[in-house]
Formats: structure tokens, C-alpha cells, sequence
């Protein structure tokens, strides 16, 4: 679950998105980034935090699955209800591990600071906690203590990095409100420039003689020849 000040962050986080596609192109008017230099620039910390993140995760989702493939639910002293069920949710988590959390975590990767790409992968922990809670419910009660434990331990990891992502987004969040504010301040201080400066006036003066054309260039003929033939000569005698 969110804290109310980490949901104050998501609300906030959601107007950035909303918002800042609108307020783009005015900002982008003002000033050009740099030639060479990348104005959506990921900060080192926060890729190597993230990093940090995905590889914890990833390595309980690969213990998570090794567990799964050693319970044997089919054993469990519990009626046929409760291991269908409890079938029902191991399988549930192996496919979400196998499938859709590889995918997530490629595109987090892909766009490290996306608010978007970041809640996806929370939401997504966030239901792998609740079937894993109740797995783990089933398992202490009709389970071997050591499934019981494992399952434990992996569902006590996943809820410390969703935590850790909750934390993120509040922080992705607070950052990105302050851009947005950034922006507008941008924003208003150009429209304040445009609407100071004073239109431009094109005066046409009616009265003003018509422009006399430009005189014709003359052409000269290329001059004739005047070479005439040498008089015949005389006769011999």
C-alpha cells in the first residue's frame, strides 16, 4: 500500500504526465538544447540505483520460483478446495514471474525514470504480494514448516522492494513536480515577453509615385568583317 504522502506524490506525478505534453512545446520555443547533449539525461545515481533494485528483484523472483517447484500441495493435510486453490495461486505467481516481470523490469530499464514504466512495475509487486500473502497463509497452515519458511522469506523480500519502489516514485515524483513548476515559471515568463513587445507596423503610403522601370540595356551587334579579296593578278606576258 502507499503512504497518503507517497499517494500525494502519485497525484502529483499524474498531472506531470497530463500536463507536460501541453506545456512542451511552448518551453521548447524559448530555448533549443544543446547541440550534443541529451536534455532527457538519466542522472548515474538513479541508473545505478534502479540497477540495484532490478537485481534484487530478480534474484527473489528466481528463488520464489525454485520454492514453487518444490511444494507439494497435493500432500497438504487440507481439504480439496483449499489445495485447488492454493494450486491455483502457485501457478498464478510462476506465470508472473516467468512472463509478465521480465517484461516490466526490460522496460524500466529502457526508460529508467519513467513514472509510468516505475508504477507498472509497483502495481505489478503489489499483486504479486497479495497471492503470495495468501500462499503463504495456506502453506503454515496446512504445509511442511520448510515450504512454509521459504515462502516466508521470498514473499518478505518482495515486500521490501516494493517498498523500495514506493520509495522511488515518491522521489521520481518530487522531482518531476518541481520540473513541471520549472516549466510553467518558463512558460508564463515567455508569454510575459511576448506580450510586452510592441507589434511591428508596415505604413504603405498611397501617395508614393509609382517606381519608373529600369532602363533596357542595348545590345551591340557583333561587328562585320571587313576583309576584302587581294585584286587579280596580271596576266603573264
Amino acid at each position: 500500500m502507499l503512504w497518503p504522502s507517497q499517494m500525494k506524490r502519485l497525484l502529483s506525478l499524474l498531472s506531470v504526465i497530463l500536463v507536460t505534453p501541453l506545456l512542451a512545446p511552448a518551453a521548447a520555443a524559448q530555448t533549443a538544447a544543446p547541440t550534443g547533449t541529451s536534455a532527457n539525461a538519466v542522472p548515474y545515481s538513479s541508473v545505478n540505483e534502479l540497477n540495484q533494485m532490478l537485481a534484487q528483484l530478480e534474484q527473489t523472483s528466481q528463488t520464489t520460483q525454485v520454492d514453487l517447484a518444490k511444494l507439494r500441495i497435493d500432500h497438504w493435510k487440507a481439504d480439496s478446495n483449499s489445495k485447488r486453490q492454493a494450486q491455483s495461486n502457485s501457478e498464478s505467481i510462476g506465470r508472473n514471474l516467468k512472463s509478465a516481470l521480465p517484461e516490466i523490469i526490460a522496460a524500466l530499464r529502457a526508460s529508467p525514470e519513467s513514472l509510468p514504466a516505475t508504477f507498472k512495475l509497483y502495481r505489478n509487486l503489489d499483486a504479486l504480494y497479495d497471492v503470495m500473502a495468501s500462499l503463504v497463509e495456506s502453506a503454515g497452515a496446512f504445509g511442511w514448516k520448510d515450504d512454509f519458511q521459504s515462502l516466508d522469506n521470498d514473499m518478505t523480500a518482495f515486500e521490501r522492494t516494493r517498498r523500495s519502489f514506493a520509495d522511488r516514485m515518491d522521489s521520481l515524483a518530487t522531482s518531476k513536480d518541481a520540473e513541471l513548476t520549472q516549466l510553467r515559471t518558463q512558460v508564463k515568463s515567455l508569454q510575459a515577453a511576448n506580450n510586452a513587445a510592441p507589434p511591428k507596423k508596415v505604413v504603405v503610403d498611397d501617395n508614393e509615385p509609382p517606381k519608373k522601370p529600369a532602363p533596357k540595356k542595348k545590345t551591340t551587334k557583333p561587328a562585320q568583317s571587313t576583309t576584302t579579296a587581294p585584286p587579280p593578278s596580271p596576266p603573264n606576258q
